[in-house]
């Protein structure tokens, strides 16, 4: 479901052409790309070089290229999060994992904790906990915190004519996880669900949602996850 004004994810800007079309694009795209770096002045910020790397990545991943694409989308994703550009820093995560190699899983919770920490955009929060319910099987509890977040997290930060269509999209992803996990359809059953594993408390979410991110990244966080909360601003 595309929603009204909505900023697709990065590796979804290569869809919507037929395959001849989109390769020719593409090609066009990386030599453009590819000449806006090298004409980058010498003194410029570290994350606009970055930016023009996610680019570049997004042409190489389209072309089918995914070890060059995850490569730069990686070396991006450190500058930006030194930068603290955290938009950018998670749509780097979420090309990463659309690379499918050994790190895409870990990618995708590094992601997630920072679209969940950092006030990005809502619809990439939930395009990054969406993935966590494709990826888990059918009777995980990990899908359903995963389901039940992006809910929430749709309802928090989205505002106006997006909170409509983005909190109609979590709730359908919530309803596909209670049917697939506990065969339940109805409003009232679903509701029921929802607090049985205490999804209705955000504290408990939440932690729960950090169980889910340590157990996909293990020990393979790019981040520093303590320092990065020392500076968040006390609530």
């Amino acid at each position: 479901m595309d929603i009204p004004g909505q900023e697709k994810p990065l590796r979804d800007a290569i869809t919507g052409l037929d395959a001849g079309e989109t390769r020719t694009q593409l090609e066009n795209e990386l030599i453009q790309h590819r000449q806006h770096l090298r004409e980058l002045p010498q003194g410029c910020a570290p994350q606009d070089r970055a930016r023009v790397e996610l680019d570049i990545a997004v042409a190489l991943l389209g072309l089918g290229k995914q070890v060059e694409a995850r490569e730069l989308a990686r070396g991006a994703f450190d500058v930006l999060v030194a930068a603290e550009v955290w938009s950018d820093a998670v749509q780097a995560c979420d090309l990463i994992y659309g690379c499918e190699q050994d790190d895409a899983i870990v990618a995708l919770g590094n992601g997630v904790w920072l679209a969940v920490t950092y006030p990005v955009p809502p619809e990439l929060t939930v395009n990054l906990l969406r993935h966590i319910v494709d990826e888990t099987p059918d009777d995980s509890d990990g899908g359903a915190v995963a389901a039940v977040a992006a809910h929430y997290i749709a309802d928090m930060r989205a505002k106006g004519r997006q909170h409509e269509n983005l909190t109609f999209l979590t709730s359908q992803i919530v309803a596909k996880v209670a049917k697939r996990h506990r065969g339940i359809e109805d409003e009232d059953s679903i509701r029921m669900w929802i607090e049985i594993h205490e999804l209705n408390d955000p504290g408990e979410l939440l932690s729960k949602l950090a169980t889910v991110l340590d157990a996909m990244v293990a020990d393979e966080w790019w981040i520093d996850r303590d320092a990065l909360r020392a500076r968040l601003p006390v609530q």
